[in-house]
């Protein structure tokens, strides 16, 4: 077959003092009616760029970034909170008023039904105005967002401070074929950007997209569709995108971990001590009503049992069909029975773990995983857990994803010694034996143990804990001292971490112990936050069969070490990645250090 004759070049634009001045009213406008922008586009009247493409989707701004609106279903899926709410409003103040009414039945069920009418059509306005106001764009930096009515808000977020991605489908568009984008950055939950709604498939490329930016990857913009010169191989156009000009990053490979089996949660709830609480206390309560045959008891204490139900409830529901996988742009976590997430946390975001094992749960070896993200705050319940129900195995397994260095030879018997040991199992430095006053119960599981890569730290004998930091994620240290424990010469260690479920931190130390570690940690976090990798994870990493940002160094680079220094992620073996004891020259033996102030604290930015 002959060869297609190659597309003529593009005629080139002309010089700036060329340009005929723009219509009036029409410059600086990005609005569904607007006649031709500043530089020449058009949207969604579904004329032509400048370059011949057909651009129904968004306007493209002076530097080229392209604009687009969310889906115009947005409004009808927003609608029914706002006619909730006025619903709930109505029910509340007028449900008295509406029984002493001396009408037919039929008469209030049509009052009833014209307020939800009312609340959907009032609610469908105001969520058609706010969307005919919102735009979002995307660039090789940054993803951009335009909201509000009354007020507008115009945000970023840095790709290179991007924390995770998150698909997100409630149980309405989730029936429509429609998804939610959230994006978490290091800023907290005030900076993070939610883009919905948006097709499946969109939402899936666009999340791609991001991840793929954020990596360090280039993806360009040709023309008629053709990727740019270095653009991602292999990658598309889709129309699901709603750019016919733009070229987009494929969806990487993953490779599925574990995946948690209803049975095994409803087990762990079953034994969990809040359950087992709130079952004594109902099954008490209906005693107490057989015995004294008042049944006006239950209305009393309805609501707090209902907030008891619905918030396990909503730990089954959240929890439900829990997935995770590996691929090159990070963990992936899928989890929902009516409201579906799709979680991506790229490499080098997570700040710390912990583990956590209730009484109860001794009997079958269960352990809960959770991590601080920047961006997920304390109030976070489901979004800050990696595994909801793992045992020790399949922890040690979890964890290497994170960490896969605990920088010591024996790193499981080290694991072990941390989720069940006592004294000094394992090299801890536990507290002293004058710390029995103050912690009669677990002054000798107290404790810390520090390696080259990671600080654990120990604590509890009913409710056991173990919690991991990473040396170059650890953000300053604190030592504090009360009265009591000052006077019997004992003291506190905190490492700071980003706001989240884990404050790590060990309590009672010897004071000479609490200041060597202060000093010698705050030097291994200094090294290892100069030996860390880059923000774009992928830049040094041509490994993976796509084309990093900037020229290929005449250095090769070894696959293992990569994948070790990305915390285990990137694409290897088929099997399960294992632990395994690092050589002589990779064991570092820690650097004698004066002793300083033992208030010393590290000032480094905070990573994400």
């Amino acid at each position: 077959m002959p060869a297609a004759p190659a597309a003529p070049p593009a005629a080139p634009p002309p010089a700036p003092d060329q340009l005929p001045p723009p219509a009036a009213g029409a410059a600086g406008t990005h609005d569904a009616a607007s006649a031709r922008d500043e530089d020449g586009t058009r949207d969604e009247d579904g004329t032509r760029d400048e370059d011949g493409t057909r651009d129904e989707d968004g306007t493209r701004d002076e530097d080229g970034v392209q604009w687009h609106r969310v889906h115009r279903v947005t409004p009808f899926l927003n609608a029914w909170k706002v006619a909730a709410a006025l619903f709930a409003v109505f029910v509340w103040q007028y449900s008295d008023t509406l029984g002493q009414l001396d009408l037919p039945v039929v008469q209030i069920l049509l009052i009833v039904l014209g307020v939800i009418v009312l609340g959907s059509l009032i609610g469908l306005g105001i969520s058609t105005l706010a969307w005919s106001r919102t735009k979002y764009a995307l660039s090789d930096e940054s993803v951009f967002l335009h909201s509000g009515i009354l007020f507008r808000q115009q945000r970023h977020v840095r790709l290179d401070r991007m924390q995770t991605v998150d698909v997100t489908q409630p149980l309405l568009a989730r029936i429509a074929g429609f998804s939610a984008l959230k994006i978490e950055s290091a800023g907290g939950a005030g900076s993070n950007l939610t883009l919905q709604f948006l097709r499946e498939e969109t939402a899936k490329q666009l999340r791609n997209d991001l991840l793929a930016r954020a990596a360090g990857l280039r993806v360009g913009r040709g023309q008629a569709g053709r990727p740019a010169p270095g653009s991602v191989p292999g990658a598309s156009t889709p129309a699901a995108a709603g750019a016919p000009g733009s070229t987009f990053a494929p969806e990487a490979p993953e490779r599925p971990v574990l995946t948690l089996m209803a049975s095994r949660l409803l087990g762990s709830l079953a034994l969990s001590m809040g359950i087992v609480l709130l079952l004594l206390f109902f099954i008490g309560l209906v005693v107490l009503v057989i015995v004294t045959g008042n049944v006006g008891v239950l209305f009393g204490v309805g609501v707090p049992m209902l907030g008891g139900a619905a918030y396990w409830w909503g730990r089954f529901a959240g929890e439900f069909s829990f997935r995770v996988a590996t691929s090159p742009d990070g963990i992936r976590v899928r989890q929902g029975l009516l409201e579906t997430k799709a979680r991506t946390i790229p490499p080098g975001r997570v700040q710390a773990v912990q583990l956590t094992q209730a009484p109860m749960w001794r009997l079958k070896d269960w352990w809960r995983i959770t991590v601080n993200i920047a961006g997920y705050g304390p109030e976070e319940t489901t979004s800050t857990v990696l595994y909801p129900v793992a045992t020790e195995a399949e922890a040690a397994q979890l964890l290497y994803l994170v960490q896969p260095d605990l920088g010591t030879e024996a790193p499981l018997d080290l694991l072990h010694a941390g989720l069940v040991g006592t004294a000094d199992d394992a090299g801890f430095v536990t507290t002293p034996r004058r710390a029995r006053w103050l912690d009669p119960l677990i002054w000798r599981r107290n404790g810390y143990r520090l390696t080259d890569t990671v600080t654990l730290l120990r604590t509890g004998r009913w409710w056991r804990t173990l919690v991991l930091v990473p040396h170059e994620r650890v953000q300053s240290l604190g030592m504090e001292q009360g009265p009591i424990a000052r006077k019997i010469s004992l003291a506190d260690i905190a490492l700071h971490s980003t706001p989240g479920p884990i404050t790590p931190r060990v309590a009672h130390l010897d004071v000479a112990a609490a200041q060597g570690l202060l000093v010698e940690l705050t030097e291994r976090a200094r090294r290892a936050r100069h030996s860390a990798g880059p923000e774009r994870w992928m830049e040094e990493s041509p490994v993976v069969g796509i084309a990093p940002t900037g020229e290929a160094e005449d250095i090769p680079v070894d696959a293992a070490s990569v994948r070790a220094r990305f915390g285990g992620i990137l694409p290897g073996p088929s099997a399960p990645p294992a632990w395994s004891a690092p050589s002589a020259a990779a064991v570092r033996s820690p650097e004698a250090t004066q002793a300083t102030d033992a208030t010393q604290a590290t000032d480094a930015n905070p990573s994400p």
